[in-house]
């Protein structure tokens, strides 16, 4: 009778214990936790060519520098605070050591305020404009100081823009331009490399090291 009575006992046991035990489904597959996906953003053409044109720049070509951003803003696609921001960095490229173009500064930093004075470059440009006006008065008050030397009428010249002017006073000093001044006129199309071309020499060395004898572009063709 007590072994009868241990017996349900142990059985009830059992049931309850199945009872609130969860059954598991092994038929099914589990669940992957969800994983939030990471998209890398994609640079936009435009940010592509500013930063080339800021490679550019750091591997001393300021020149090809500034025509790449010549060419970008002809792009019909830039809003208005994209082209701003394209002339604000000319401009300043411009007027900057290497940039032999003072006047071409003043132009575009005009031109943010002329005709985007809504944007976020407006005040750069017109705090970079002042700059740039007095460099040109300053450049002309010494080019018409009569103790200039050639020389220094050259590299004043080149500094303001007047860029023809200044080759007609080196071709007729026999002048040479220092290396840095070399490599700008080689970028502008100044100067080329050719067998063909005639005229005095200009030994030039790149920024990476590479070599040039060079000659004006329209001497001998």
């Amino acid at each position: 009778m007590i072994r009868s009575s241990l017996f349900a006992a142990a059985s009830a046991l059992i049931l309850a214990a199945c009872a609130s035990t969860p059954i598991v489904d092994t038929t099914q597959d589990p669940v992957a936790p969800e994983v939030e996906e990471i998209v890398d953003a994609v640079p936009s053409q435009f940010d592509i060519a500013m930063q080339t044109a800021a490679d550019l720049v750091v591997s001393g070509h300021t020149q090809v520098a500034i025509a790449r951003l010549e060419q970008l803003a002809g792009n019909q696609d830039l809003s208005e605070d994209e082209l701003a921001s394209v002339l604000l960095n000319m401009g300043e490229l411009r007027m900057g050591e290497l940039g032999f173009d003072t006047m071409g500064a003043i132009g575009n930093f005009e031109e943010i305020i002329n005709e985007l004075a809504g944007t976020s470059s407006s005040a750069t440009a017109d705090t970079n404009l002042n700059t740039a006006r007095g460099k040109a008065t300053s450049i002309g008050g010494l080019l018409a100081q009569p103790e200039t030397t050639q020389m220094q009428r050259f590299n004043l010249l080149m500094e303001l823009g007047d860029h023809q002017d200044a080759i007609d006073v080196m071709i007729m000093h026999n002048l040479t331009p220092d290396n840095a001044t070399l490599v700008a006129m080689y970028d502008i199309g100044y100067l080329c490399e050719g067998e063909e071309l005639t005229g005095r020499a200009y030994d030039m060395t790149e920024p990476d090291g590479t070599f040039h004898s060079l000659r004006f572009c329209d001497f001998g063709k």
